[in-house]
């Protein structure tokens, strides 16, 4: 059978976009930066992968035809996009294929057969729970940008750790995130009953998973998660995202946070100091983006220095009542920081001119951010 059919241009676009993130990696197999098209019930499943994550989507549509073939996503969705008419036909030709009809424009697009793409992993269909979107997002959020980048050396750090806790009768999930310079944490409450969740003993998801993760709760008020051992599984009524994990051992977090002692507080004004940064950070270098932070009492005055440049001084009222300190940071990590963080002021601790720097607050409940100083 060919496949023949007849589809929503905005029911397509929507989810061919959903795709795009996962099919236009540059990879060595051909076949995935195609997109699967299948004829089921009602309509199209849409299936992309890149072998580590996988998304099936449903898009309902008028079936002439049944059939399965593959068109190269990119283009398709290129298509779809530019065109200016509320439907489109397609309809496989010989050889794999299409003629695509949108309107008074007329496309023919050569697809691959079906047979070389990957298959779905299965999954069990007995262990989800349902969840709010919105916590996986707030999770997600105050972690994403501290996870190291593929070339780093220490290969668990280009994941997220999460894990789970019970204390006293509530449900905690935590996402911890750190390339080696900086750690962050996120945990969150959770009205459901995490006993059927099973985690590995250290469950690790790569960074493109939670890239992806988080487009799949944009815009989703529930969907049911499951872990298994070798991957996770996202789901609502239309769409299906399997994620597959890492497998590696993660630093001791939990270590580095009890090594700073919460008594040397700074009280600092979030947004000021946020402001004050980006202003220092134009005179900093590219690469280590160093500043200075002098602290004073009730004082902080924050410089830079740019050989080719110039250099900048700023400062900034704070509470503070104990010994002065000196200490050289990268400034990129502060403003991603305090740009995630959500409280009118921030606790920063800092026991001394070597010590990390701690950042906290009663009103970003759950979430604790730690930055390693820099030699100056």
């Amino acid at each position: 059978m060919s496949l023949n059919c007849t589809v929503s241009k905005n029911d397509l676009l929507e989810g061919l976009n959903s795709l795009q993130n996962i099919t236009n990696k540059k990879g060595t197999l051909a076949i995935l930066s195609n997109v699967l098209i299948n004829t089921v019930n009602g309509g199209l499943s849409l299936t992309g992968t890149d072998l580590e994550v996988g998304l099936r989507l449903f898009v309902p549509a008028e079936i002439h035809d049944e059939g399965s073939l593959t068109l190269p996503s990119k283009k398709i969705f290129e298509i779809v996009r530019e065109s200016g008419s509320d439907t489109i036909s397609i309809e496989e030709t010989e050889n794999s294929w299409v003629v695509i009809k949108a309107g008074l424009s007329t496309y023919n697009l050569a697809g691959m057969p079906n047979d070389e793409f990957p298959e779905f992993p299965d999954y069990e269909e007995d262990t989800f729970i349902p969840f709010e979107s919105y916590i996986f997002l707030e999770l997600i959020e105050k972690v994403i940008y501290s996870i190291a980048n593929e070339q780093e050396n220490i290969y668990s750090l280009t994941s997220v750790l999460f894990e789970k806790e019970k204390i006293d009768e509530t449900y905690y999930l935590r996402m911890v995130s750190s390339d080696g310079h900086r750690l962050s944490i996120m945990r969150k409450d959770v009205a459901a009953d995490l006993d059927q969740l099973q985690l590995n003993e250290v469950t690790l998801i790569p960074k493109k998973g939670i890239q992806e993760w988080k487009k799949f709760c944009e815009g989703r008020d529930t969907i049911e998660v499951s872990f298994e051992p070798k991957q996770v599984v996202l789901r609502d009524d239309r769409a299906v995202m399997i994620i597959r994990l890492k497998n590696g051992e993660f630093p001791q977090y939990s270590a580095i946070v009890e090594a700073i002692q919460l008594t040397n507080c700074l009280k600092i004004n979030r947004i000021p100091f946020l402001d004050s940064l980006k202003r220092i950070n134009l005179f900093t270098e590219d690469i280590f983006h160093t500043i200075q932070l002098k602290i004073e009492q009730n004082k902080m005055i924050l410089s830079s220095q740019n050989a080719d440049l110039g250099n900048a001084k700023d400062e900034q009222n704070i509470v503070y009542s104990g010994e002065p300190l000196t200490l050289g940071f990268n400034c990129r990590y502060f403003i991603e920081t305090l740009q995630v963080m959500e409280c009118e002021t921030v606790e920063a601790y800092i026991n001394s001119n070597s010590s990390p720097c701690l950042m906290k607050s009663e009103e970003d409940k759950g979430f604790i951010s730690i930055i390693m100083p820099m030699q100056l």
